[in-house]
């Protein structure tokens, strides 16, 4: 379930016209990285790492919307980025990947 929506949210980013192509590269590269961090983390705890997957699809939503609202990005940005402050200590390339995700979100200046 958590890869399906990892999945779905490439797909989006793929068709999305408001990002370059440079920028979905960087992207889908990150989620590729965040899909295999959120699928260890689901090994001891599915539920948080649907919460996670969760989070970086609504956060990706808002950055690929054709008309950006800044402060729903930022909402689910910091959404995302609480998801995974438990972790730090537990699994920090899970934090390190989910961080790479919303500083390139937040870069795009959609």
């Amino acid at each position: 379930m958590i890869h399906d929506t990892i999945e779905q949210l490439k797909a989006t980013l793929q068709r999305s016209a408001a990002l370059k192509e440079e920028n979905k590269t960087e992207l889908l590269q990150l989620l590729e990285r965040l899909n295999q961090e959120v699928a260890e983390l689901a090994k001891t705890d599915a539920e948080q790492a649907r919460s996670i997957a969760g989070f970086a699809a609504v956060s990706a939503h808002e950055a690929t919307r054709a008309e950006a609202d800044p402060r729903l990005r930022e909402l689910s940005l910091q959404g995302l980025s609480q998801s995974v402050a438990r972790f730090e200590e537990t699994h920090p390339r899970l934090v390190q990947a989910v961080n790479s995700v919303c500083n390139a979100l937040s870069n795009l200046g959609i």
